[in-house]
């Protein structure tokens, strides 16, 4: 079972890269809930083959996807996709962009791949056997100190309206480590943890489709993943936490000092707004 399921979701995922690469020089695009939340025929046609693959070999299993939601029946085997991680990137043909496909079962990552076409990368994890880049082993990084690393993170489609409080925790992270990288990709971002390119990563706001398998491929690395406040990471939760697990502690402090300041500077701005709204 367990080699049937990373063979189907490796010819899923290599499926959805040929349409990434085939749509890139004709993208059409259009906008789901915002100006800043987009959606593109590559989003929509690349979910639709990686769900008709993985539902030719298994009819019965449950899937949820970015595109078109949760699958009407329940399983005990649910699949989690995102069809293109990095949409915005794709619209404007930055190159910075993937699938993602995780395997779950009663409610654990099994399995997890996620491939960049462009790049032709395809990192991969099945619990308990570690993590691959191209077939290859990778590791987390051996950074010892936050401020000797370098680090990720990401900004929620609402960043307009809290941008205050997500900067805050920018500003903090800037004054602490050797860099920031904002890809735009937050299942790249993990891949690049779990092979050392960084070190640690956190973003507000993901979705499950988002870090399902990103998350298990850190892990295999040997990485460490939770929420922010330490705890389990929940793929509901919305506040990620990734590390080589060497600065983990460290990271946990500075959203924990940086958290406060962040909440006081958005309520600030919100009685801003409120008293211009007032006057106006």
């Amino acid at each position: 079972m367990k080699n049937d399921i990373e063979q189907v979701a490796i010819r899923a995922a290599r499926a959805a890269g040929r349409i990434h690469l085939q749509r890139l020089s004709r993208i059409h695009v259009s906008r789901k809930t915002s100006e800043i939340d987009l959606v593109t025929e590559a989003d929509n046609e690349s979910e639709a083959a990686v769900i008709d693959i993985i539902q030719r070999a298994f009819p019965t299993h449950a899937i949820l996807a970015e595109e078109s939601g949760p699958s009407n029946h329940t399983s005990a085997h649910r699949w989690i996709i995102d069809p293109l991680d990095g949409t915005t990137n794709y619209a404007h043909a930055f190159p910075a962009f993937c699938v993602s496909i995780a395997y779950e079962y009663k409610g654990r990552v099994e399995f997890g791949v996620v491939f960049d076409a462009l790049h032709k990368e395809c990192f991969v994890a099945c619990r308990g056997k570690g993590a691959f880049l191209n077939g290859k082993r990778i590791r987390v990084s051996r950074t010892a100190t936050l401020s000797s690393a370098l680090v990720g993170t990401g900004f929620p489609y609402d960043r307009r309206e809290r941008r205050r409080f997500y900067l805050c925790f920018w500003e903090e992270f800037m004054m602490r480590t050797q860099g920031i990288r904002r890809t735009g990709s937050a299942a790249l971002d993990l891949g690049n943890v779990a092979c050392g390119r960084l070190d640690g990563f956190w973003e507000f706001g993901l979705k499950a489709w988002d870090v399902a398998a990103g998350s298990l491929i850190v892990q295999e690395a040997g990485g460490r993943v939770t929420n922010m406040d330490g705890t389990p990471l929940d793929l509901g939760a919305g506040e990620i936490l990734v590390s080589n697990g060497l600065i983990h502690d460290e990271m946990l402090d500075v959203l924990r000092v940086a958290r406060p300041e962040a909440e006081r500077r958005h309520n600030e701005m919100l009685k801003a707004q409120a008293r211009q709204a007032k006057q106006a």
